[in-house]
């Protein structure tokens, strides 16, 4: 997928986190989770800038998501020590955001034929389930304007609700 398609499929897989968080009272978090997502859409495609590393390679698996997770754990540790406290709410949910954002461009990329190395590196198996091609600009319109809502909607409602 390109840039549209991640942000969009960025949004998708946060709408029902942001939902969640905005009924525990978290609005704050819920903002910054999202923009969070979007910031690290791109990130597993900087393997273009990187002259050893293949693309779709150790960027595009579980094991990168988890080390974006920890990373993201580690800017927990340090935000809960700027802001006085809430590091048992801020570690895991800096853990989250950073695996999920890069979970969420892996399921954009396992929308295509050349799909993705999710186990590498247990395995060298591409996963893809062939549904569009990663250049067809229809597809990433529709990915973004399908997460704008489901992020629009999930924020509506958790808002009448709380």
């Amino acid at each position: 997928m390109y840039r549209r398609g991640h942000w969009g499929v960025s949004l998708l897989v946060f709408a029902p986190v942001g939902f969640a968080l905005v009924l525990l009272g978290r609005p704050d978090l819920a903002f910054l989770g999202g923009a969070a997502m979007l910031w690290l859409s791109m990130l597993p495609d900087w393997d273009h800038r990187v002259p050893f590393l293949s693309h779709r390679g150790p960027t595009h698996t579980l094991a990168f998501a988890f080390l974006v997770g920890a990373v993201g754990a580690g800017a927990g540790v340090g935000l809960a020590s700027v802001f006085d406290g809430g590091r048992a709410t801020l570690v895991p949910f800096g853990f989250a955001v950073g695996a999920l954002a890069i979970l969420a461009h892996l399921l954009a990329d396992a929308l295509t034929p050349a799909g993705v190395p999710f186990l590498w590196p247990l395995s060298g198996r591409d996963f893809s389930v062939y549904l569009t091609r990663a250049d067809n600009a229809l597809a990433n319109y529709v990915l973004l304007a399908v997460g704008v809502c489901a992020t629009a909607a999930a924020g509506f409602v958790a808002l009448r609700m709380a």
